[in-house]
């Protein structure tokens, strides 16, 4: 199934500011803390945005899924949860959010309502941020 060009061009727009952190933060290590800071904003407000997208799916049927509604506010709360870590925590922070993209990666892979093309779209982008965010933990902290 092919990714609707529209769709496919802002998912890689938006893959931008998680790989261009880490990449400031090493070659200008004045930016080291910022960039860190900014990468793991911007995860956060993904990982909400990613809960609100499952949560218009959910809603756009006719009889939505309590469950599915429910659970599509997690990724909100877990983000801004992971986001009250202090600077000194901020390998910890990244990772978590490494790792609440990928259990959300994981959700959607394993769903059944979605569009045809959706599972590959959030395969592409999920692999390119939970670099991002290895590469931040590892080089920004």
């Amino acid at each position: 199934m092919v990714i609707p060009p529209v769709v496919l061009t802002y998912g890689l727009l938006g893959v931008i500011p998680f790989l261009a952190p880490p990449l400031a933060g090493l070659m200008f290590s004045a930016l080291k803390d910022s960039a860190a800071l900014v990468l793991a904003l911007y995860a956060g407000l993904i990982l909400s945005f990613l809960g609100g997208a499952r949560w218009g799916f959910a809603n756009a049927r006719p009889e939505p899924d309590i469950a599915v509604v429910s659970l599509s506010m997690l990724p909100t709360l877990v983000g801004l949860a992971l986001l009250t870590a202090s600077a000194n925590h901020r390998a910890l922070q990244l990772t978590g959010l490494a790792i609440a993209l990928g259990s959300h990666w994981l959700w959607d892979m394993r769903s059944q309502n979605l569009p045809a093309w959706y599972p590959h779209l959030r395969t592409l982008l999920t692999a390119a941020a939970v670099i991002g965010l290895i590469a931040g933990a590892a080089t920004l902290t």
